[in-house]
């Protein structure tokens, strides 16, 4: 697994987001989490879905929606900083109770609450990305870590065309 940006232990930590260019102006709403759940939230929970690098925030969506529907519908980067790096609880992959959570497939009730608790715990939470086992996601409660995160930038994504291939 890569290893944790050096900028954890002091300086600056940034985080990454892709949304729907509709959704840019609320990026840090929580609400598809709020409604849905997500791999490491309940539904009812506002966690805000980001990475600690924009290619993984790209990959994190594409897995969902596709390289198809990011080529071809307008989506909205974000990029900021978390002003609290000490805020920062990062979960190692030996942290996970249960070692399957680390791979894809359907969240369990069980992994959304150990999610739930940590959230409810800290500003930021730093998991292990299922999509890329060798990068890091970055999940946050905006009412929590209000204050704690800032200097926000937003720009209209591109994605090289190249990656939406035509099936064969």
């Amino acid at each position: 697994m890569t290893p944790l940006p050096a900028i954890l232990g002091g300086g600056e930590l940034t985080g990454w987001r892709l949304d729907l260019a509709r959704h840019g102006a609320t990026w840090d709403s929580g609400e598809g989490a709020f409604l849905s759940g997500g791999r490491w939230n309940s539904p009812g929970v506002r966690a805000v879905y980001c990475a600690l690098d924009p290619a993984t925030a790209i990959l994190e969506v594409a897995v969902h929606k596709t390289f198809r529907i990011l080529d071809t519908v307008a989506h909205t980067l974000t990029r900021f900083t978390v002003l609290e790096p000490a805020a920062v609880h990062v979960v190692q992959p030996s942290d996970v109770p249960n070692p399957n959570w680390l791979h894809p497939g359907i969240p369990s009730p069980g992994q959304r609450q150990f999610g739930d608790d940590l959230l409810a715990r800290h500003k930021f939470v730093v998991f292990p990305s299922v999509v890329s086992s060798h990068s890091w996601n970055l999940l946050f409660v905006a009412s929590l870590a209000a204050g704690a995160y800032g200097d926000v930038e937003q720009e209209r994504f591109a994605l090289d065309p190249r990656l939406h291939t035509a099936a064969p």
